[in-house]
């Protein structure tokens, strides 16, 4: 259906916004899993062996190496003088409590930091220096520079050293690499390393005693391991984070005061070893820089988090609302049950509200139908109702043979009105306006019906309190994937949405396809609307407000042919979803009104088709993200779980509607293509909607599903 609501073309620059949204919302995520240790994440490396005449002169040499000359010079720390230091840090927890016990005994340490600690704790960082101890750089992730290229390992170094200066205003030249322990044990890849670090103007530190608190042996272990035999200074290792450190801060209590036993003095690396202070000043750029880096952490950070709430969130609700569903359509199914047998009765009894079938106008509103409009037209003549139906039409300034094909079938009771194109909504009215009778059934040029479905569709219209009727439109095209993805598409939306919007009393759209509706209802709202691309929800929300019942009739159906592209289908849902959108901005007073359609309906709408699609793209970007950088299996497992909910909601739904299972085959590879396509569309139809902009009507290719035998598709109903 063609209507020139604006001619002007559909915004792309959007496509722009949403691409750079992607972009940093997967920047923010590497940074986060980056700064975690979790991109790139690390292990213990393997024994590293080597022998060289330069390799023995660093093992027996001292824990601190200068590699920048020729030859490597090794440096010990003084008789009784203890250099502690501690890797990992700063750690929250550990970390201050390390510090208070150095205060206590009046003595000052070396901690080498990993740069994203210091990111996300920078008033430790100051507290350090503020007390008198000592930096050193531990690179910004703990990565292991024995394996990693050189632009990793600078990339490292100069990214801690920006954090240092944007929280502490300094650079360090003390270095330790991470997974190093004492000279002994250096080899040839820790030498080529330690190289690369002597080349950026750092002094190595390695250790003379190895405390192993990480392994947590017990506070008496860890302080046999650090003491230095009998009068000699030491460097000393310990860790302030990356665990339990309670060991840790009680063996260093025990320790510095058997030291201070001793006469020995416990002070920071470089007065140990009779250096110049590690510590220099920061130039204002690195301040900055340093600044921007911490901000930038510590957003990636919050973003992720918040990230992973959505998900939560997301997916609690799509579970919830899928029991829910499924709760709720097995009550209207029972409920229906009972009406069907009571209805039964009546009419055997001879005491239905209707003393004889009422005459009943079906319109056919058609713009380029002509592969269809044949089969649609004999369906309707073909129908086992018993009242008289009148067949109307309606011709909205077609292109092809679509009026031609209609007028020239010679069947009873059908009428051809030819008009200029004016649009779908113009079509119904004119229609409308013709009709001889009240009770008025809608019906696409691409829809076909069973000889049932007219009398089951107006059998709620009974009821002098229900003002439309939606019937249970299936689809005929479903051979290919395309097909069998929007099959199981609208079995689910119809037998189990549309019988919890019965329940609830917000039903949001009597579709196109196949609706009935009472002519006092449609007068009460003015007819069918051009206000917005979906004239049928938009005629559904009005009728609704008007104080009428809107339900759903299970054994009404229609079948109608689907998209066969991706192209086509994507034509289709940019113009619902923007058309879905218009009607809920044009009935959003709703929500203020006392009957609580309008918060049930648009409230419903507002966070399952609008604002769960737009975070749909979360869901994929982190489970690509945990699958690249994390175990794969949580992943796998729930993205199987949920498969496996809506499986069994699937199952049920086709149950319910006598359908075969077997198509739940194509769900899981509907993940993969057709759910993307569908919030694609979403986020395509909001940017549109919040540009201002007024969408085309888009057309849809007809394949003739249906033409030239108007035969049906059979179908089981089970009951």
């Amino acid at each position: 259906m063609s209507t020139p609501l604006n001619k002007r073309s559909d915004p792309r620059a959007h496509w722009f916004l949403v691409c750079l949204a992607a972009v940093l919302t997967c920047g923010g995520l590497f940074l986060n899993g980056y700064v975690h240790n979790v991109v790139g994440e690390t292990r213990p490396p393997a024994d590293d062996t080597g022998d060289s005449a330069t390799l023995d002169r660093v093992r027996a040499g001292g824990p601190v190496v200068n590699m920048s000359g020729p030859r490597p010079e090794a440096l010990r720390v003084a008789r009784r003088t203890a250099a502690l230091t501690f890797d990992d840090g700063p750690d929250p927890r550990w970390t201050p409590q390390v510090l208070d016990v150095l205060r206590r005994h009046g003595a000052t340490a070396t901690f080498f930091v990993v740069g994203a600690h210091v990111a996300e704790n920078p008033d430790l960082v100051r507290r350090m220096v503020a007390q008198g101890n000592e930096i050193g750089d531990h690179t910004y992730t703990h990565a292991d520079v024995t394996t990693a290229p050189g632009w990793r390992t600078r990339l490292e170094l100069s990214l801690t050293q920006k954090a240092l200066a944007g929280t502490a205003g300094i650079h360090t030249r003390l270095v330790r690499m991470p997974y190093s322990s004492s000279p002994e044990a250096v080899g040839d890849k820790q030498f080529a390393a330690m190289r690369l670090l002597a080349s950026e103007g750092y002094l190595t530190v390695l250790t003379d005693l190895d405390s192993k608190d990480w392994s947590r042996p017990g506070v008496d272990q860890i302080v046999r391991a650090s003491l230095p035999p009998r009068d000699t200074g030491a460097v000393i290792m310990f860790h302030d984070a990356g665990g339990d450190r309670s060991q840790t801060v009680a063996a260093v209590d025990r320790l510095l005061t058997t030291l201070d036993k001793r006469g020995y003095t416990a002070t920071t690396l470089t007065r140990a070893a009779g250096l110049p202070s590690a510590h220099t000043p920061a130039s204002t750029s690195d301040k900055w820089l340093g600044e921007a880096l911490i901000l930038l952490q510590r957003a990636s950070s919050a973003f992720t988090g918040s990230l992973g709430w959505i998900l939560a969130a997301a997916g609690l609700l799509t579970l919830l609302r899928l029991a829910l569903f499924v709760v709720l359509a097995w009550v209207h199914a029972r409920r229906a049950k009972r009406q069907r047998r009571r209805r039964d009765a009546g009419h055997r009894r001879g005491t239905t509200r209707w003393p004889a079938p009422p005459p009943v106008t079906v319109i056919v509103p058609a713009y380029n139908e002509e592969a269809g409009i044949e089969a649609t037209v004999r369906s309707l003549v073909a129908t086992d109702y018993p009242g008289h139906v009148e067949i109307i039409v309606v011709d909205d300034g077609s292109t092809d043979r679509t009026a031609e094909i209609a007028a020239s079938l010679g069947l009873p009771g059908v009428r051809v009105i030819r008009r200029q194109n004016g649009g779908k909504p113009s079509a119904l009215n004119t229609g409308i306006a013709q009709a001889a009778h009240d009770i008025l059934i809608m019906v696409d040029g691409d829809t076909v019906f069973e000889p049932s479905t007219i009398g089951n569709l107006i059998q709620p219209l009974a009821d002098p309190s229900v003002g439309a009727v939606s019937g249970n439109t299936k689809v005929g095209n479903r051979r290919g994937m395309i097909g069998r993805w929007q099959h199981i598409e609208y079995v689910i939306g119809f037998n189990l949405d549309r019988r919890a919007f019965d329940l609830l009393g917000c039903m949001a759209t009597v579709p196109g396809a196949i609706g009935a509706f009472r002519r006092s209802a449609l007068t009460s709202v003015g007819g069918v609307s051009l206000d917005t691309l979906a004239e049928d929800t938009d005629l559904t929300m009005a009728i609704r407000r008007a104080g009428w019942r809107v339900v759903y009739e299970e054994h009404a159906r229609a079948w109608t042919e689907a998209p066969t592209s991706l192209g086509q289908l994507w034509r289709q849902r940019y113009r619902w979803c923007y058309g879905t959108l218009q009607a809920m901005w044009k009935h959003r007073g709703a929500v203020l009104e006392r009957d609580p359609f309008g918060r049930r309906c648009l409230g419903y709408l507002t966070l399952f088709q609008v604002i769960l699609p737009l975070l749909a793209p979360v869901v994929d970007i982190m489970a690509v993200y945990s699958l690249a950088v994390a175990d794969p299996l949580p992943v796998v497992a729930v993205w199987a779980g949920f498969v496996t909910a809506q499986a069994l909601s699937g199952w049920y739904a086709l149950r319910l509607d006598g359908e075969p299972a077997s198509v739940l085959w194509v769900l899981p590879l509907q993940q993969f293509v057709y759910r993307q396509l569908m919030y694609l569309v979403v986020i395509h139809s909001v940017a549109t909607a919040v540009l201002g902009a007024r969408l085309r009507w888009h057309t849809i290719r007809r394949e003739g599903t249906f033409a030239p035998e108007p035969a049906l598709p059979e179908v089981t109903t089970g009951r």
